[in-house]
């Protein structure tokens, strides 16, 4: 009896929000595999990763996978089960699946809990990754500056959970990059404020992306609502004193 190959799950990092911004790599690999997958939108709208690929798409399988956006673990964990069987039942007939996720596949990527997940469900799973262009280099781009300079050093801190994270690095970091800041940006704009990081800081909304806003220099913002995919960069620029020094 002869038994399918398995298929290859490919992670391919799709980049900020323009689908223009996907590599050559990636877009061969999304436009070969059989069948597309990607984390479900809200609410029954497309997701980000889905609105960037959909110009790129043809007559391939579409795979929505739920991830809920919670913190609980069990249901993260359950959520990553379910998604895991949902691929190999696909996988073990031979079939490859692309997965699209938005930015890169290596950081704080929803691919990777799929990975990983199944890897310890399936030992025999074949998975390869993609990398694409993250969010911080998006928005970099969006202000017209480069994030580093030579020996500069670079944090870049997911959701934050404690604001002592981001005080500790603004003592050793050169650049400081805030994932997801709307929940706390009140908190993190008197931060700044204490430390004269207010005019070397600036707000990107939606990198890349038609929707794009910037705000630069947060001296005169100190109440903006941001919605969910805000980033903020903080500069300290060479020969500015702050409160840190």
């Amino acid at each position: 009896m002869t038994f399918p190959q398995i298929g290859t799950l490919y992670g391919i990092g799709v980049g900020p929000g323009d689908s223009e911004l996907i590599s050559v790599k990636g877009l061969k690999c999304l436009q070969q595999c059989p069948i597309v997958s990607y984390p479900a939108g809200l609410n029954g709208n497309p997701g980000i990763a889905e609105q960037i690929i959909t110009p790129w798409l043809s007559s391939q399988y579409r795979l929505p996978l739920i991830f809920p956006y919670v913190q609980e673990p069990e249901q993260l964990h359950e959520a990553w089960q379910r998604a895991a069987k949902t691929v190999w039942k696909f996988l073990c007939n031979g079939q490859d699946i692309a997965f699209a996720c938005e930015g890169d596949i290596g950081m704080y990527s929803t691919f990777n809990y799929l990975a990983d997940t199944l890897t310890n469900l399936q030992p025999k799973a074949l998975i390869r990754r993609i990398p694409g262009i993250s969010s911080p280099m998006a928005a970099a781009a969006a202000l017209n500056l480069p994030l580093t300079y030579q020996r500069d050093r670079l944090a870049i801190l997911p959701t934050l959970q404690r604001l002592e994270n981001l005080t500790e690095a603004l003592t050793w970091a050169d650049v400081v990059v805030l994932l997801k800041v709307s929940s706390v940006y009140p908190k993190v704009w008197q931060i700044l404020k204490q430390h004269n990081l207010l005019q070397s800081s600036s707000i990107v909304i939606r990198a890349s992306t038609d929707e794009q806003e910037i705000y630069p220099n947060l001296e005169q913002y100190p109440d903006l609502e941001l919605p969910y995919f805000s980033l903020l960069i903080i500069t300290k620029k060479a020969g500015t004193k702050t409160n840190l020094d």
